[in-house]
């Protein structure tokens, strides 16, 4: 697998502690929506601690780009990220993945985990296909909501927010679970791509399986 040194053009804030970084785009490189890359910070001490970072731009942008949540609560990767400036250098590899788009069906996304699922609903903005897709995003409040306003224009009726930690009016209160799946699920058959925090997304795999839901119908990090 090949590395790729380049350098970050822009950094911008997406909520209080998610920050959209746009980086140079090497000559030939490709990814598809929902692919990640494992990336390391190219500043003394850091260069060999790669993470895997999800793309959220468009393939066919001439920038790649990608939105990361830093957790400031220890000195890691994330929150050296929170120091990074236009000029500063990545090192990324080639593109890898197993969540990819598989037809029309439920979004499943805790925190973060939203980060493969925004190539590829704006890639299926782009094609005018979003269809009868849904996302149900998991938080823990409001202000948590990575892409909020976007997300309404992509999916309108078709965006439900979750929040557990506090009350907020026109919100579902709680966490997604088997009960809340089975309530506002009707169709099991359909694919369902899953991603979160690790207990997230085995929460939610082995209640879908409960539900009747195929193995071969769930996409998720493996």
């Amino acid at each position: 697998m090949a590395d790729y040194q380049v350098k970050v053009l822009a950094v911008k804030d997406v909520t209080h502690n998610v920050h959209a970084f746009t980086i140079e785009k090497p000559a030939g490189f490709t990814y598809a929506p929902g692919e990640a890359t494992d990336l390391s910070i190219l500043k003394e001490n850091w260069k060999a601690e790669k993470r895997p970072f999800t793309f959220t731009s468009l393939p066919e942008s001439e920038t790649l780009e990608f939105t990361i949540k830093s957790y400031t609560d220890h000195d890691g990767v994330t929150n050296q990220l929170t120091q990074i400036k236009p000029g500063d250098n990545f090192e990324i590899s080639d593109a890898w993945g197993a969540i990819s788009y598989q037809g029309e069906g439920v979004f499943l996304a805790g925190g973060a985990g939203i980060t493969p699922f925004i190539a590829i609903f704006r890639h299926l903005y782009s094609q005018n296909k979003v269809g009868s897709n849904r996302l149900f995003f998991s938080n823990k409040t409001v202000s948590d909501i990575i892409l909020k306003e976007e997300f309404e224009e992509i999916l309108g009726e078709q965006f439900f927010n979750l929040i557990s930690s506090e009350q907020a009016e026109g919100f579902y209160q709680g966490r997604i679970d088997k009960k809340f799946l089975q309530t506002h699920i009707r169709d099991f058959s359909q694919p369902f791509y899953v991603c979160g925090p690790d207990a997230f997304t085995s929460s939610i795999l082995s209640a879908l399986e409960e539900l009747g839901a195929k193995a071969e119908s769930l996409v998720f990090e493996k």
